[in-house]
């Protein structure tokens, strides 16, 4: 299995209540149930007001390599990176477990 982590920050002077924000965000929390290669998915603003938080996160699962591309490569899943490129920059980490 391979855990597909990815944190991302809101850029400068974006809100998590702006429209476009809420539908990136939306966009997201459908995924898990889009696309067939994902074997866990969860999403979520943080809550924390910790300094070097976060503002939203992914947590998912797929079997291997093979189906973390074709997960990647999903036109939801594009549809929804899409989105968030336009006011939020982000960091992930894949790992086996």
């Amino acid at each position: 299995m391979i855990r597909h982590l990815v944190l991302f920050k809101l850029n400068e002077g974006v809100s998590r209540d702006e429209p476009r924000v809420v539908a990136g965000a939306r966009a997201f929390e459908e995924l898990g149930g889009k696309i067939p290669e994902l074997e866990f998915w969860e999403c979520g603003w943080n809550t924390s007001d910790r300094p070097i938080a976060q503002d939203f996160a992914i947590n998912a699962a797929v079997a291997d390599a093979d189906a973390l591309t074709r997960y990647v490569e999903h036109p939801d899943h594009q549809a929804g990176v899409a989105l968030w490129r336009e006011f939020a920059t982000w960091v992930i980490a894949d790992y086996e477990f």
